[in-house]
């Protein structure tokens, strides 16, 4: 879902950035909580809060979040969703470091080969871009810290995106009120169409996180690391194939190093499922 959300978002670049990601907050948070209220009322608030500093865990996971989403949606309304793939190809990379220094997790030899080449492809398109990258950095550094707090927050994925989009709620209406104040609102004075695409962004946006988020907290977070090279991947096909962006041959050498280092981790991984059933079955 993340690699085609690209062209979700080029439908709507005619909107400022700063009020698509205000509209992301609003209309998430309408639809997780009120999921949430159907079906357990009240009780997944006292869930999420009996667990300690969960409030400080999810107020800094909603600033990282709100950052990496307006980053994202600005590159991607203004023609960089290239560069902005780009960022989603080093945070895998980021994740995997926080993974082996912070969470003392272990990566075998052929893991090591595969993060040694990534990083190698990762480097290349650095260098070949001319000037640091500084878009994509931040795309970087600001999942791969949210991934790290949702895996460390023993909260339901559902809840903490809840109490994360409770957290942004007051400052994206403000951000709204002032933009219909100072006559530059696009809801509701730009068609139906743009009003429902606003609204289905919010649905768009739980979906991912919320899968995301139990996901964390399920696989070694190294392998998430390097299983989110899919979605830059799907982002480049988006922006070149579909979306006219450039991509060079030049470029084209980083690429192939990434998806060489994907398919030896996949492989890695699959071999090492499948010995450890043979093994279960024995």
């Amino acid at each position: 879902m993340w690699g085609v959300f690209p062209l979700f978002w080029h439908l709507l670049r005619e909107v400022p950035s700063l009020q698509i990601i205000a509209h992301r907050v609003i209309w998430c948070g309408v639809f997780v909580v009120g999921y949430l209220l159907i079906s357990d009322g009240i009780g997944w608030w006292r869930k999420a809060f009996a667990v300690p500093r969960i409030g400080l865990m999810l107020l800094a996971s909603s600033i990282l979040i709100s950052v990496n989403w307006g980053l994202y949606i600005w590159s991607v309304t203004h023609g960089h969703v290239v560069e902005s793939s780009l960022g989603y190809f080093i945070n895998p990379l980021v994740s995997i470091l926080i993974g082996v220094v912070v969470l003392r997790e272990r990566l075998n030899r052929v893991q090591s080969v595969a993060v040694v080449i990534a990083a190698i492809g990762v480097l290349w398109l650095t260098i070949v871009h001319g000037s640091p990258p500084w878009i994509a950095i931040s795309l970087a550094l600001t999942f791969a810290f949210y991934g790290l707090i949702r895996k460390l927050a023993a909260v339901d994925a559902m809840a903490g995106l809840a109490i994360e989009s409770l957290i942004l709620l007051l400052p994206a209406v403000a951000w709204l009120l002032w933009s219909e104040w100072q006559g530059s609102g696009a809801f509701m004075h730009s068609g139906g169409r743009t009003d429902v695409l606003l609204m289905i962004g919010g649905v768009l946006t739980a979906l991912p996180l919320v899968w995301f988020a139990y996901g964390a907290r399920r696989i070694p977070f190294s392998l998430i690391g390097i299983l989110q090279y899919l979605s830059p991947s799907l982002q480049l096909l988006c922006g070149v194939v579909l979306l006219g962006e450039s991509f060079s041959a030049v470029q084209a050498v980083g690429f192939s190093c990434i998806w060489l280092a994907l398919a030896l981790y996949a492989i890695d991984g699959l071999w090492r499922a499948r010995s450890a059933q043979k093994l279960k079955a024995d």
